[in-house]
């Protein structure tokens, strides 16, 4: 036998590279310092993609969210941003260059707003009369006024604030916190969505996909009137000791099975969705049913006054879920409600009516809680409106059309500073121009206040890493936290 067979050059390498020396070299230089080390260690790939709770790349603020999601579009300068300057031109010719999506209903007259501002809290917050009771939390929350993402339809404006891109197709905010984090409970779901009585908003499960991130983290839908989850009770034949049986049986050739095809993620999650559904046949039940709530939080939710009973109801739900453990709560309107094209001054105040009390109260609740430091709440819509007229007809039809360029939403707890205003528009609330926050810097904020950096939460799909801000250039905004 040629000494060639016995040692060649390619074994002599790998042993030397591979072997005990070495290891034992990378160990003396790891001791001295010489090999870099990471900053953050990165996200492992689970195997089997489940809602196990999981753990975050360094300590999290925030352990779970509650979005309040306003689909159409709140005025920020009939809310949030006063300006005096349409005050002052009310009626005008605006003086800049607008885009509008509506162009057929355009009107280049400046809309001043027809409601007042004042100081809200310690902090001097200036807010709309038309939301007196965010008022009396203002020193909890953190005003952004700054937000831009610069795509003015409906869909793509979702998209962007709700999935980090204005193009469909992409996983929901929700979806990738609980891809990353699971739950907190076994007996929910990680990811739940609370729907309004007349329906979803418009675009429907696109609030809420998992698009191509494993279906075990797609919203849970939960109807707003009993049966809030449909299908949630076994068969009067199969109750007690027959439905255990059987599930004890389904399990096994579940098991069986899923080990013949161990990277079948659908299958997975399928499995995964039926054991959940037995566990929250009482979970659930008692998660969602408010009637157990001491007379004085139901009334701070308004759930005894006809405007605020719905809205009030969910959010209490919302306070409840987390509570158990669920991970991430969206509470969606109807339609696009709040794109007033027309008809503001009577649309506007009744929707400020309906949403107000329950919003404030779920801070105020989370905070005497103590959920409040480790639950985001946020409060926002896809865009904001333009500072002119739209069907400029009579004062009673008078409306916003879209803007993307400038808007405002509010946060709070979680991670995020309190009584903060950040960022501003031009004179006109048309244009964010100071301390901008593009929907993907407002997404990397996010993850981070969850422990997590959005450029290593990715998740491979066709050989390609996808994360939640897509390779845009996002940022942390660290003057939003505390």
């Amino acid at each position: 036998m040629s000494h060639s067979h016995i040692c060649s050059r390619r074994h002599l390498l790998h042993a030397g590279g591979f072997g005990l020396g070495g290891l034992a070299l990378a160990s003396l230089l790891t001791e001295d310092r010489v090999l870099a080390a990471p900053a953050k260690p990165p996200l492992e790939i689970p195997e089997r993609f489940d809602t196990l709770p999981k753990r975050p790349q360094f300590e999290p603020k925030a352990k779970a969210m509650i979005s309040l999601f306003m689909m159409g579009g709140p005025s920020q300068m009939d809310l949030f941003d006063p300006k005096p300057m349409l005050t002052k031109y009310d009626g005008e010719v605006f003086p800049g260059d607008i885009k509008y999506d509506n162009v057929a209903q355009a009107s280049s007259k400046v809309f001043g707003s027809p409601w007042s501002f004042s100081p809200q809290g310690q902090c001097g917050m200036e807010l709309s009369e038309l939301v007196p009771n965010l008022g009396r939390i203002a020193d909890k929350i953190t005003l952004i006024r700054s937000m831009h993402s610069g795509v003015n339809n409906h869909l793509q404006a979702l998209n962007a604030i709700n999935t980090g891109m204005s193009t469909s197709g992409r996983p929901a905010l929700g979806s990738w916190v609980t891809y990353a984090l699971g739950c907190e409970t076994r007996d929910l779901p990680a990811y739940m969505v609370l729907g309004h009585p007349s329906g979803l908003p418009t675009f429907q499960e696109a609030h809420f996909t998992n698009a191509w991130l494993p279906s075990v983290y797609q919203g849970t839908l939960v109807r707003a009137s009993e049966p809030r989850i449909l299908n949630l009770d076994p068969a009067k034949h199969l109750e007690g000791v027959p439905q255990q049986r059987q599930l004890e049986l389904l399990r096994q050739i579940n098991e069986r099975h899923l080990a013949d095809v161990p990277s079948h993620d659908d299958l997975s999650a399928r499995i995964a969705a039926y054991e959940l559904a037995a566990r929250m046949q009482t979970a659930a039940k008692e998660a969602l049913e408010i009637s157990r709530e001491p007379a004085h939080v139901l009334a701070m939710y308004g759930i005894d006054e006809d405007a605020t009973r719905d809205y009030g109801t969910r959010c209490l739900i919302a306070r409840r879920l987390v509570e158990r453990g669920v991970r991430f709560v969206q509470v969606l309107n109807n339609g696009q409600s709040w794109d007033q094209h027309g008809n503001l001054k009577t649309a506007l105040p009744n929707l400020c009516k309906a949403v107000d009390k329950p919003s404030a109260a779920l801070v105020a609740d989370l905070e005497q809680r103590g959920l409040l430091e480790s639950t985001v709440v946020h409060w926002g819509g896809e865009m904001g409106r333009l500072p002119v007229r739209q069907n400029d007809t009579t004062p009673e039809a008078w409306g916003r059309d879209h803007n993307t360029y400038g808007f405002s939403q509010w946060v709070a707890g979680g991670g995020f500073r309190e009584g903060y205003v950040h960022g501003a528009t031009d004179e006109w609330s048309h244009k964010a121009v100071e301390n901008v926050v593009h929907h993907y810097d407002w997404h990397a904020t996010l993850m981070h206040c969850f422990g997590l950096d959005h450029a290593q939460l990715q998740f491979v799909r066709a050989g390609r890493s996808e994360t939640i801000t897509a390779g845009q250039e996002a940022r942390v905004v660290t003057e939003l936290l505390a």
